[in-house]
């Protein structure tokens, strides 16, 4: 990541009370949190591009959390969602898993149970976040290859030689060789092995 990571856990719940003691829970293992009375200046406000998870109470006028959690999985929404409910059913779990929902807990909410899965839920956006920066930057470097580059690395990743490469392209071993130095210089690898894993990381997140 280019800048330390600062966690928010966003809770959403229309008590005031019920806010506060989350709040005062989260805090005890060091994470920051914003309270929203109302789920829909949640969906309207919070900063998308934050790493975090959201605490969000089934149970609420206006719009339910089921609501939220079904908007905010159509709107590509990744930071990890904790349904809170005092009513639920069997039925009601099923529905939020299958929405996406990372967990579904029962109120009065058991503390331990709560921020085991606020930590767990964290580390996997992180984890999340840091894949997909990674990701992006592989595909950021595949993008400065030249065409013949890329056409050079096909074949590196099929198992050819270079004298076979030269063949197949038309182009002597020297030019091959000096392709596959630039390859492995773009692309920031230091082995064969890893050459091919990228590029086959590339192919697969393209397909």
């Amino acid at each position: 990541m280019n800048a330390p990571l600062s966690p928010l856990i966003h809770l959403i719940d229309d008590d005031e009370a019920v806010r506060e003691s989350l709040a005062l829970l989260v805090g005890t293992v060091g994470l920051r949190t914003q309270g929203w009375a109302d789920p829909q200046a949640f969906i309207a406000g919070f900063d998308r591009g934050g790493i975090g998870a959201i605490v969000l109470d089934v149970r609420m006028p206006g719009i339910s959390g089921l609501a939220v959690l079904d908007t905010l999985m159509a709107q590509g929404v990744d930071q990890p969602v904790i349904m809170l409910t005092g009513h639920g059913t069997v039925e009601m779990c099923r529905r939020a898993f299958k929405a996406g929902a990372a967990e579904f807990l029962e109120k009065p909410v058991d503390d331990e149970q709560l921020l085991e899965a606020l930590q767990h839920a964290v580390r996997q956006h992180v984890n999340s976040r840091e894949r997909a920066q990674a990701d992006q930057a592989a595909r950021d470097r595949y993008a400065q290859l030249s065409e013949r580059e890329r056409e050079v690395l096909r074949h590196i990743a099929a198992g050819l030689t270079n004298k076979e490469i030269a063949r197949t392209l038309a182009l002597s071993p020297r030019t091959v060789e000096s392709h596959r130095a630039s390859l492995f210089a773009k692309l920031e690898c230091d082995s064969l092995a890893r050459l091919i894993r990228r590029y086959a990381a590339l192919v697969d997140s393209s397909a």
